[in-house]
């Protein structure tokens, strides 16, 4: 089995929402918020496992073992609803979360 996915942005968040001071060494040209989307944003991911067009290559590679265990056919048990999961980019200063499931 391989299934189609779907990858909404749920949230953004910023250094300043994590950290209680400015983080050393943070160039001040760095945008606040990751800026390639807009919360709500979705993807589908197609039964071919493709990274979709204009994704975050550095998000991808955070969440590809997600991606890759709802795909086929796989769960988590600490997730009640089946075909779901939640995952994040590692960008420690702009994280963005995402909804994983499959459709």
């Amino acid at each position: 089995m391989r299934a189609r996915l779907k990858v909404t942005v749920i949230r953004k968040l910023s250094w300043k929402e994590m950290f209680s001071e400015q983080l050393p060494y943070v160039s001040k040209s760095v945008t606040e918020y990751c800026d390639r989307w807009d919360e709500g944003h979705e993807f589908i991911v197609e039964e071919d496992g493709k990274m979709p067009e204009g994704f975050c290559t550095w998000a991808w590679a955070d969440i590809w073992p997600i991606i890759c265990t709802l795909r086929f056919g796989g769960n988590l048990p600490w997730l009640e609803k089946e075909g779901l999961s939640y995952s994040c980019c590692t960008d420690a200063v702009r994280p963005v979360l995402f909804k994983i499931e499959r459709i």
